[in-house]
């Protein structure tokens, strides 16, 4: 499962956004049978890294360290989709994986895993924290809109010139 990153408080807890998905990933994590966890996000504006912070979370809620595989290095959405893709292609994962964010957030999670040759699908997200007001919601509902395809366009772009050097090198 993948437990995409959001921003940490300035004394470096998770804000409620990352503290959501991570909730949200264990929740459909108990459903599951042995589950793995790649929490994934670099350093923002305040360390530790997001995936670090995500860790910290699962360990507290039981998580044994085998089970979680951090990422600590993208710092967008396209980074730790690429990133994670590598990740599961270096353990051979085969099977589905779920992609665990913010409801406004998951179709462009989705996809990009897709597209990065993931059997993606998205976990149930979390609720929206109470105190977020309806401006806010909106503003990242909206800052989706052309995220989407441009991230799209940038995996589409990666991929062609991983087959270009691929060609090359063979």
């Amino acid at each position: 499962m993948v437990i995409f990153g959001a921003g940490l408080r300035p004394d470096g807890s998770p804000s409620p956004t990352l503290a959501g998905r991570v909730r949200a990933a264990l929740a459909l994590g108990r459903r599951l049978q042995g589950p793995l966890y790649i929490p994934t996000g670099g350093i923002g504006r305040h360390g530790p890294s997001e995936a670090a912070a995500m860790a910290a979370m699962l360990r507290e809620h039981g998580v044994a360290d085998h089970r979680i595989v951090r990422e600590d290095t993208a710092r967008d959405t396209l980074a730790s989709v690429l990133a994670c893709a590598a990740i599961l292609r270096a353990r051979d994962h085969r099977g589905p994986v779920y992609a665990a964010s913010s409801a406004y957030h998951l179709p462009r999670c989705v996809l990009l895993l897709r597209l990065a040759g993931v059997a993606a699908r998205p976990a149930p997200p979390p609720p929206m924290p109470a105190s977020s007001r309806w401006r806010k919601r909106w503003y990242w509902r909206l800052r989706e809109v052309p995220a989407l395809p441009w991230d799209a366009m940038l995996m589409l772009l990666a991929i062609a010139r991983r087959r270009s050097l691929r060609r090359l090198l063979s």
